[in-house]
């Protein structure tokens, strides 16, 4: 079972580390956008209608390309045009934000899928992040707040202060080679290909070598997603083994904002070599999980799902892993 922390994570953004500026408001309101799909296709193709052509010659609809891309664009230019008179704007893509140096008081916008939240948050430090879906009726949008209805009637007071902002913790892969590594919803720790992970695991005085496929260290934000897989994995094999075992508590979510992580090994190998008696707990912030690779090639941390990303976990690598020292802070409705 999970053990959460009781904490108050909603706070009011005058009063919180997403701090404003001396006179009560944010300098710079920084808008993040994505590619979208019709603007990628045509990228590869060098006109829209080229890339029609080839889509409807493949049997693939156009129409909802285009209608996507329509709708994107108009909720860029609601958001353009409720940002007041007098507050500096910045646009940016979201490849280049690995290269944009936040400005301490920026009010970032996001405009796109959860992925581009969690992409955003990853840099900054104490910068909120107003979260807009462009289109409920395809984007579920757990991450996203607000429409492009709704926006008007926050931006003002959000840039004045007034937000409401959720507190999101992060995990931190911190490396003995001096290279770090933020999450958002999760890091994986294992094999790039479809091999036996071997590393030692240590968390306080336990400690054990393993072989597996690898390790996911979840945050609240991700514990819908992948952790949620492991448990239902978990469950199903054990019930169908005969054993008599549900899912945890609303199937293993946690809040957002907790002070902890959890780790799960993936299929783990008891062998003469390897244990799998450390293969599920919680990561605070005085009980890390530190983990050494016995890999000659092939291993990697890397977070949120994007493998491009990655940080090499050879041998002669360590790692630990724990609470990011900051949290993300994400703009709420009220």
């Amino acid at each position: 079972m999970i053990t959460t922390i009781p904490t108050s994570s909603t706070y009011r953004a005058g009063s919180s580390p997403a701090r404003a500026n001396r006179m009560g408001h944010y300098e710079k309101v920084v808008v993040i956008t994505r590619e979208t799909q019709l603007e990628a296709l045509v990228r590869r193709f060098n006109t829209r209608k080229q890339a029609q052509f080839y889509l409807q010659h493949s049997g693939q609809d156009f129409a909802p390309i285009e209608l996507e891309h329509q709708r994107y664009q108009e909720a860029l230019e609601v958001v353009r045009s409720v940002i007041p008179l007098g507050v500096k704007s910045q646009h940016i893509e979201r490849s280049m934000i690995p290269q944009f140096t936040f400005g301490d008081d920026d009010f970032v916008i996001t405009i796109g899928p959860d992925g581009l939240v969690v992409n955003t948050a990853k840099y900054l430090k104490h910068q909120p992040i107003m979260a807009i879906n462009p289109d409920p009726d395809c984007i579920d949008g757990v991450l996203l707040p607000f429409t492009v209805k709704d926006i008007e009637q926050n931006m003002k007071s959000a840039l004045q202060g007034g937000a409401s902002l959720k507190a999101i913790t992060m995990a931190n892969a911190s490396m003995n080679t001096g290279q770090e590594l933020l999450a958002f919803n999760d890091l994986f720790v294992g094999p790039s290909s479809h091999i036996s992970a071997r590393y030692e695991i240590r968390q306080g005085e336990r400690y054990e070598q393993q072989s597996s496929s690898g390790i996911i260290i979840s945050t609240g934000a991700g514990s819908t997603g992948w952790l949620k897989s492991i448990f239902a994995g978990a469950v199903g094999v054990v019930n169908a083994l005969g054993g008599q075992v549900t899912m945890p508590v609303q199937n293993g979510r946690f809040d957002w904002s907790d002070e902890q992580l959890v780790y799960a090994v993936r299929e783990p190998w008891p062998s003469k070599a390897s244990s799998a008696g450390m293969v599920f707990g919680t990561i605070t912030r005085d009980r890390p999980l530190e983990l050494t690779s016995n890999m000659a090639e092939t291993g990697v941390i890397f977070s949120d799902g994007f493998e491009k990303d990655y940080l090499d976990f050879n041998a002669g690598h360590s790692v630990k892993i724990g609470l990011a020292d900051h949290k993300a802070h994400l703009v709420m409705s009220r």
